[in-house]
């Protein structure tokens, strides 16, 4: 029997994110283009004494217990597969919470896939998409390897070819996420609570990532309030190596696409200049799409 599994967990970005409507039960309608990122969490899985779950991390501000999406999982997939035995879980968060790049949704895929691994697969990959569904709307695209259209609440899930007809070129991103997160809950229940009211915000040009449209319908109810975000976006657009600058997910994660063939340099001033406009605080990673 395998004794340890070490998998990485990578985030994510929204290239586009529309709100669709309100669905019966209570979640919102979603048509988002999700695409895996190079920057990644580490996790170690392994047999533990005695039947409990036990998740150590290096985040202090994360919390180890019942209410983290990998012990979730981890008790999801032990209920599934009718195993009783000790589980401990070792995470290495590099992805930022709160960021709107779906790192607690992938270190869960991680829990599920590892687990699975440890065990000897007892569960296809149709079980795990059902354990994954119920565990929150982003988590199934992350069985995937891939870029992918989320429709329904994220569960129905369609593969998109990174190179398809050049949609998504290669590119360099830069991550900026500033000393606050954005929760999840209170940006939907915002955008659905300004819903026909009209925008205090000045829209700029259409932007695209090769063919493909960049929109974030919860650009609206989140840089409403935290003011940083639509400033920073602009000032983003305004760079002359940025191809397009947007927020992802939920927020509070702003992406700058870095035009192709820009050298090392420029992108390293770039960072220095980010430091200087907006403070010390800012976290910023370089980072590529996942297969390139």
């Amino acid at each position: 029997m395998t004794e340890l599994i070490s998998i990485a967990a990578p985030a994510k970005i929204n290239l586009s994110l529309r709100i669709l409507g309100k669905r019966p039960d209570g979640f919102h309608e979603l048509e988002t283009l999700m695409v895996p990122i190079q920057l990644a969490d580490m996790l170690e899985i392994s047999h533990g004494a005695g039947k409990g779950i036990t998740l150590t991390c290096n985040d202090p501000e994360l919390s180890t217990g019942e209410d983290n999406l990998c012990v979730k999982a981890a008790r999801a997939f032990l209920l599934a597969t009718g195993l009783d035995h000790g589980v401990v879980i070792t995470l290495l968060k590099k992805i930022p919470h709160g960021a709107g790049l779906g790192g607690g949704s992938s270190d869960a895929v991680a829990v599920l896939k590892g687990l699975n691994e440890l065990f000897d697969h007892p569960l296809v990959f149709e079980e795990l998409e059902q354990i994954a569904a119920t565990l929150g709307s982003d988590v199934p695209f992350f069985l995937g390897d891939g870029p992918a259209w989320c429709r329904g609440r994220g569960e129905i899930i369609e593969s998109l070819p990174l190179k398809d007809a050049g949609a998504l070129p290669e590119r360099k991103l830069l991550l900026i996420k500033p000393p606050f997160p954005v929760p999840t809950a209170w940006a939907y229940k915002r955008y659905a609570e300004l819903a026909g009211t009209p925008s205090k915000l000045i829209e700029g040009p259409s932007q695209f990532l090769g063919t493909m449209p960049i929109i974030n319908d919860l650009e609206r109810p989140v840089f409403e309030k935290y003011l940083l975000l639509p400033v920073m976006k602009s000032w983003l657009r305004q760079q002359a190596n940025v191809e397009s600058a947007f927020m992802t997910g939920s927020g509070s994660t702003m992406v700058a696409v870095i035009a192709p063939d820009t050298p090392e340099e420029t992108v390293g001033n770039l960072k220095k200049k980010i430091s200087e406009q907006f403070g010390d605080t800012m976290w910023v990673m370089e980072t590529n799409f996942i297969g390139y």
